[in-house]
Order: structure tokens, then C-alpha cells, then sequence
């Protein structure tokens, strides 16, 4: 009766993360209609159509080229984009009728009468506030293999630091660990220099810098001053305090016109748009 024990657990931790993938399923959904929610009530203000089959398109697109990446049969993806695209009409009051080919006929849509939006200076607080705050969206980060996350950050802080890299800036922290913990998300990455490139590694951090998702993007757009987040206890540093010390300083002295515009641009906003929505978040708490 013990023989098939090493295969029963082995399914069920297979079936655990199943469940997980399922409940991120579930949390992507209730996410996307909440921005759905948010886009009906801007449609109307910007003067956009409640329906816009060019953009659906393109949804549809880029989900099937995804989809061929990753060798999710095309049907699957269509099936999936049949469901959410199908709730947001509903959800905004349109009716979709659908042929036997699954095409959407835009002639079949009718809308219902919306009430107008409040005004938009009032409106953005609500609306952040129905975004769902970090800590409901670490579950999703973690059903994603660790390995792909290093493979993402590896190449983003390659693209970020090509300067600093280039000019031997970061040479301190050759055979050195530094662990970065965003305390919200529930992720720690211990970072080495190797090879010339900053890598994620498994072996024990040194010294140890953890702070929110906000700070630590609103930190490295230097839209606030490390002395302030560390003063403050936003940003804790831990462990070797030279190390940190240093890493800090070397932040402080990142040349951040020397990184893509577009990407500045991107950090930017993302600092702002976390700190705004964290605002919402504590004055409906409040």
C-alpha cells in the first residue's frame, strides 16, 4: 500500500499548483473588470465609442501571438478572449450577438443609456481605489517560475545599468550579495556581479535593502531622496551596512539621462501611478 506513495504526492503538489493558477486566473478577471469599470467611465469623457472593433483587433492580436509563443493552442486563446471581451460588453451594457464562426458582428451592438461620470479630479481617487493593491497581486507574481522572473530582471537591470556597467560603477559589488526585498509583493532577489552583469543568485545576501514596491520605484526615479525613505523607515537597510551604504550611494549618483527616454518615461509614470493609487488606498482606509 506505500509503493505509490512518492507518485500521490507528487500529485498532489502538481494539482496545488494548479489551484494557484486557477485562483490567479480568478484574481487577472476580477482585476480586468475593475479597469474595465475605469474605462467606461472615461469612454464617454474623452469622446470614445463605447465599442471600438480596431482595438479588439488588436487585442485579439496580440493575444494569439502570445499564445504561439507559448504553445497555447490558438482556440484556447480564443476561447479565453471570447469570455473576458464577452464580460466587459456586459459588464458596460452592450449586447453581443455571436455567428457560428464566433465573429462579432459590430452592428449588433446596442448600448444603454450610462449615467454621466462625476468629474475627473473627483472620479481618479475612486478609481484607484478600485485597483487592487499590491498585496492582492504578489499570489499572481509567485505562480509565474522563479527562473522566468530572473530572466526578466536580468535583462531589465542589464538595459538600465548599461552606463554604470560600461564605466565600472558597480565594481563593489563584485563577489558581493545584495538582496532587494519588495516587502508588498513578498519577493526578495539577492543580486551579484558576474561576468560583468548583475545576476540573481540563490546563495545567502550580504546585506539586505526591502522597502514597498512605491518607494522603491519612487527611489530609483528620484522622486524622493533616499536619505528621507531610509529616515523615515520606508526603505530598511540590513546586514553588511557598507555594502548597503554604498549600493545606496551608487543610486544616488545613477546617470539617469543616460537611460532610454522611453523608459525613464515608463519608470516615471509607474512611480507616480503606484503612489497615487497607494494615496487612494490609505485615505479609504483612513
Amino acid at each position: 500500500m506505500y509503493r505509490h506513495l512518492p507518485e500521490h504526492f507528487a500529485l498532489s503538489r502538481a494539482r496545488a499548483v494548479i489551484d494557484r493558477v486557477d485562483d490567479g486566473l480568478i484574481l487577472l478577471l476580477a482585476a480586468r473588470r475593475r479597469m474595465v469599470h475605469v474605462v467606461a467611465a472615461l469612454k464617454p469623457r474623452a469622446g470614445v465609442p463605447l465599442r471600438d472593433p480596431a482595438r479588439e483587433r488588436r487585442v485579439r492580436d496580440r493575444a494569439q501571438k502570445l499564445a504561439a509563443r507559448l504553445n497555447l493552442p490558438s482556440s484556447t486563446a480564443e476561447d479565453l478572449l471570447d469570455l473576458a471581451i464577452g464580460d466587459a460588453c456586459r459588464q458596460q451594457g452592450l449586447i453581443v450577438d455571436v455567428d457560428q464562426s464566433g465573429a462579432r458582428d459590430s452592428a449588433s451592438i446596442m448600448a444603454s443609456t450610462m449615467p454621466s461620470p462625476p468629474h475627473l479630479s473627483s472620479l481618479a481617487p475612486r478609481l484607484l481605489r478600485l485597483l487592487p493593491p499590491p498585496q492582492r497581486i504578489a499570489p499572481l507574481l509567485h505562480v509565474a517560475p522563479s527562473r522566468w522572473q530572473h530572466t526578466l530582471l536580468e535583462a531589465g537591470m542589464a538595459h538600465v545599468l548599461a552606463t554604470p556597467l560600461r564605466v565600472g560603477a558597480l565594481d563593489f559589488m563584485l563577489g558581493r550579495r545584495l538582496a532587494i526585498e519588495v516587502s508588498d509583493l513578498r519577493i526578495r532577489w539577492v543580486l551579484e556581479l558576474r561576468e560583468g552583469r548583475l545576476r540573481v543568485t540563490n546563495d545567502a545576501p550580504e546585506a539586505s535593502v526591502r522597502g514597498s514596491v512605491a518607494d522603491l520605484l519612487l527611489l530609483a526615479c528620484r522622486l524622493e531622496d533616499a536619505d528621507t525613505l531610509f529616515f523615515q523607515r520606508r526603505l530598511v537597510l540590513t546586514g553588511d551596512t557598507e555594502l548597503g551604504l554604498t549600493a545606496r550611494n551608487m543610486l544616488d549618483r545613477l546617470p539617469w539621462e543616460a537611460i532610454p527616454l522611453g523608459l525613464r518615461i515608463l519608470l516615471n509614470r509607474s512611480a507616480r501611478f503606484t503612489r497615487a493609487a497607494r494615496a487612494a488606498h490609505r485615505r479609504e482606509a483612513a
